[in-house]
């Protein structure tokens, strides 16, 4: 029997599991936030591509540039960083490094000054904090095992996944109130010179750091697996070992691949949902930016909600009902949003917002899917796999809602290949067999 064989499942139910462990490593998803949310999405990402940095097409380019390169480097290092850190014992280690790497990009970016000699400052560190990121996300996710059984790991998963989305609003709406939207702001900040921006970045990565400590005293360290440190000689054999892994995938737990790419497919649908769907709602529905941002944090404290939510049932009735149920209301959602549109900017709130409750329910139940398949002492390495599939593909959604909107002549039609995505994920998800427990 191989070694990566579903019979050796990860996660033991005689394992207790303490509440006030589980709530220490979802802080560290609460204030993860302030990176996802502040920084690469609504805030410094925006600060960025502003005209002082150059012109908007140059700087869009380069900001895109950046953050492809930051995805290549993930995909071709995380199985293997993943694996080193399962074999060494070393998982919450690298978890603190990165996490550190992290806080201190987002801290740094108070140096970017509104002027073009600082936009490439600006573009490394947010490349390096994107990859550190998801490292970090990597062991975090690796860690589910450690905090959760069989029984609860659904509930487990999605409390993480919804404290995610609610600490990035919280957040987020401190910033807008007390710095990005006021002129001056809290303590005399001004918008003079990007400084209500820069502010921000500095209380997000305090949020991050602060948030984060919990969890690295709270969950143990993994122990080292000796033979398999010993049969590692340096990154290059690593890579060995992956290729064997996947190998061994195919051949012996063949449903886990298939789910990876599955989940690949459509993981990257639903980062469409909320890369584009701004995009659609000012094009569209005459949205303005402020509107935008309200809606945002309207949808992120719903969908927020909804994952803690779904995580309960999916402990019923289990990890792929949620998954298959959830991805077919978010298509007939987005379908009622294009036939709807013509009524007015009420179906993009009504239906909009319906889409955005089942996507935190299927990226939790995703997570919590895979970590039951994968055997104790391997969680690093198949997280690390699975941040490597889902950039393997992130190309679909935004390739999909270019040509929809090519094809159709409006924004509005973009909303079509992103439910293209999620509708051939879901097939691919059908092709997946639970495995008997």
């Amino acid at each position: 029997m191989s070694e990566l064989a579903p019979e050796a499942p990860a996660i033991s139910p005689a394992n207790p599991v303490k509440k006030r462990t589980v709530f220490a490593w979802s802080l560290w998803d609460w204030g993860s936030a302030a990176f996802q949310a502040v920084v690469t999405t609504f805030v410094f990402s925006v600060y960025i591509t502003q005209e002082a940095f150059g012109p908007e097409e140059v700087v869009s380019a380069k900001l895109g540039t950046a953050l492809l390169i930051a995805g290549l480097a993930v995909a071709l290092l995380a199985p293997v960083t993943g694996q080193l850190s399962d074999a060494a014992g070393k998982r919450k280690l690298w978890m603190g490094i990165n996490t550190a790497v992290v806080v201190a990009c987002t801290a740094l970016l108070v140096l970017v000054a509104p002027e073009q000699q600082f936009l490439m400052l600006g573009l490394v560190l947010l490349a390096i904090g994107n990859v550190a990121f998801e490292f970090a996300g990597v062991s975090y996710n690796a860690m589910l095992s450690q905090i959760s059984t069989n029984k609860n790991v659904g509930r487990v998963s999605g409390f993480g996944w919804g404290m995610g989305y609610l600490g990035g609003i919280v957040l987020l709406a401190i910033l807008l109130v007390g710095f990005i939207f006021p002129d001056p702001g809290w303590f005399g900040v001004t918008h003079e010179n990007g400084w209500n921006v820069r502010v921000a970045m500095i209380i997000s990565a305090l949020w991050f750091a602060v948030c984060a400590i919990p969890v690295f005293f709270a969950v143990p360290e993994v122990a080292a697996d000796p033979h398999r440190k010993m049969g590692m000689r340096g990154v290059l054999s690593s890579y060995g070992t992956l290729f064997k892994l996947i190998a061994d995938l195919w051949r012996d737990t063949r449903q886990t691949l298939v789910f990876l790419v599955a989940s690949a497919v459509f993981r990257d649908g639903l980062a469409g949902v909320f890369t584009f769907g701004g995009v659609i709602a000012a094009l569209s529905f005459g949205f303005s930016p402020t509107t935008v941002i309200i809606f945002a944090i309207a949808a992120n404290v719903i969908a927020g909600v909804a994952t803690i939510a779904a995580g309960y049932a999916e402990d019923r009735i289990g990890a792929k009902p949620i998954m298959m149920w959830s991805i077919m209301c978010m298509v007939i959602a987005a379908m009622l949003v294009f036939l709807l549109a013509p009524l007015g900017t009420w179906v993009f709130w009504v239906f909009g917002l319906l889409l955005c409750i089942f996507v935190g329910p299927v990226q939790s139940a995703s997570r919590s899917y895979l970590s039951r398949l994968i055997p104790a002492g391997r969680e690093g390495e198949i997280f690390g796999l699975y941040a490597t599939t889902g950039r393997a593909v992130s190309f679909l959604a935004p390739g999909a809602f270019t040509i929809a909107v090519s094809l159709g002549g409006a924004a509005i039609y973009g909303i079509l290949g992103i439910a293209l995505v999620l509708l051939v994920g879901l097939l691919l998800l059908l092709m997946v067999r639970v495995p008997k427990p």
